[in-house]
């Protein structure tokens, strides 16, 4: 099976234990050099080292998406490993403060809002450069020239592919989730107006919007609120899953594997959208 994601670097800003560990170990199998980065030094050396273990290739880079100087740093590094990038993914997250607006403190807002969307906007203008490499012709060919060569044959043209990890929250206003909501909607919003601004430089930008990801932290709060109302972590699940077309929750790589695919030359088309994994919880 041919490997999606063959000699291309892709850059993942905000890689946790949890979706952004299964996604560097995915993203390395299909073929890619990873630069998984993110605020705990040693929690990146540890996913790079897997990706390592596993036959991948991997960097591995502390940085701060708050901290435009950090930023700058970490796209040094990369340039240091290669002249070009080909898929950035931002999933830098921050606990939100989950109360009513009433009651919750502008700091900490305008904190998730700094981190969840302008920091996507930092990382997003320092990689630019970068990422109009990797969507360049390998021939050297203009891209103007090299599209129109390439809608002759119906070969994708070469672009290359921004992913910002939104959430589902944008569909509902569920009370306690407001803060969350603000940030996360506000980076859908950066999405589209970057989509339109990178387009023509051959930069793609989307934007994914898990649901519930059925992953170690979820099933430790499942595991919590058993033990705070009684019942199972099973009877949890059930609660939570009946909301859900499918009856059930996505696993971490049933998030991973959109983006992916976005990430990949088989969405060369795809720009400027927001993509709900949520097994049918809402419908978009």
């Amino acid at each position: 099976m041919t490997e999606i994601l063959s000699n291309k670097t892709v850059v993942i800003v905000g890689a946790g234990p949890g979706f952004g560990r299964t996604l560097a170990l995915q993203a390395a199998a299909q073929g890619a050099t990873v630069v998984v980065a993110a605020r705990t030094e040693s929690r990146v050396v540890e996913i790079a080292e897997e990706v390592r273990a596993a036959g991948g290739s991997a960097i591995a880079a502390a940085v701060d998406a708050t901290d435009p100087e950090s930023v700058r740093a970490l796209r040094e590094t990369v340039e240091g490993h290669t002249d070009a990038v080909h898929g950035l993914v931002y999933s830098a997250f921050a606990v939100p403060s989950m109360k009513p607006l009433a009651q919750t403190d502008h700091d900490q807002i305008s904190r998730g809002i700094d981190l969840s969307v302008l920091g996507a906007l930092r990382t997003t203008q320092e990689f630019t450069p970068l990422l109009e490499a990797g969507a360049a012709p390998a021939t050297g060919t203009a891209a103007g020239s090299a599209a129109a060569a390439d809608s002759a044959t119906g070969a994708a043209p070469a672009s290359a592919s921004v992913v910002m990890m939104a959430s589902a929250v944008i569909h509902h206003s569920r009370e306690r989730y407001a803060g969350y909501k603000i940030a996360k909607t506000a980076l859908v919003a950066l999405g589209h107006s970057l989509a339109t601004e990178l387009g023509p430089r051959g930069i793609r930008v989307n934007t994914v919007a898990p649901g519930y990801i059925y992953g170690e932290t979820l099933k430790a709060y499942f595991e919590h609120l058993a033990t705070k109302y009684g019942g199972t972590v099973d009877d949890v699940y059930a609660h939570t899953a009946e909301k859900m077309d499918l009856r059930r929750l996505p696993s971490e790589r049933e998030i991973v594997d959109p983006v992916l695919f976005l990430l990949s030359d088989a969405a060369s088309a795809v720009t400027g959208q927001t993509l709900t994994v949520d097994c049918g919880e809402f419908h978009t």
